[in-house]
């Protein structure tokens, strides 16, 4: 019963926010995207997670409407993937991002695009282009508060509040730290020398 109630909610929301995907190309047409994505960020509430859900699975490559994004939150990008039951805080801002099934993002929490989305030019005075790259989170990992994730991160890892991810972190582990370092594997309670190769 549960579960039919869940699809009839997700279906009446995914009617109403069918309009403002359908304005926005289906989030090809960036700027309307954009405007609709801070439009929602914007509502508050358990109305305002399943209304996101219902436009990011419209206008996002995928999106999973098991999955929640909180108030504030929005991706600035439409090639973010999204897998099932991920929960993603408030306040926080995504890029290209893939992120696997029962994640947990914390609230302000940065994705970006890769570490080089703005270059500057040969005068070293203007940005000029820059790179944008996909970001890979796995599944069932746990990424704390403030956290800035700029590498990839493996599946069924913590990356604790405040870290900055500058290089890959493996999968199973615990990586704290600006940069971020690995200080033991994830099921183990103090730091592992053996893991010391990994911040080489």
């Amino acid at each position: 019963m549960r579960k039919i109630l869940k699809a009839c909610v997700n279906g009446a929301f995914l009617a109403v926010a069918f309009p403002v995907a359908t304005l926005s190309g289906f989030g090809r047409l960036k700027p309307v995207y954009t405007f609709f994505a801070h439009a929602c960020a914007t509502v508050p509430g358990g109305i305002g997670d399943y209304l996101r859900a219902a436009y990011y699975h419209l206008t996002l490559r995928q999106f999973a409407l098991s999955s929640r994004i909180s108030f504030g939150s929005f991706f600035a990008h439409t090639e973010a993937r999204i897998g099932s039951g991920v929960y993603i805080g408030s306040y926080c801002i995504l890029g290209r991002v893939v992120i696997g099934d029962g994640t947990l993002l914390a609230s302000g929490v940065q994705v970006l695009s890769g570490q080089h989305q703005h270059a500057r030019d040969s005068s070293n005075a203007t940005f000029q282009g820059g790179e944008f790259v996909q970001v890979t989170i796995g599944s069932d990992s746990w990424i704390g508060a403030a956290a800035t994730v700029m590498a990839d991160v493996g599946s069924r890892t913590t990356i604790g509040a405040g870290s900055v991810v500058t290089r890959p972190v493996p999968d199973d582990c615990v990586a704290v730290g600006n940069p971020a370092r690995v200080i033991r594997a994830a099921n183990t309670p103090s730091e592992d020398p053996a893991l010391g190769a990994l911040n080489r």
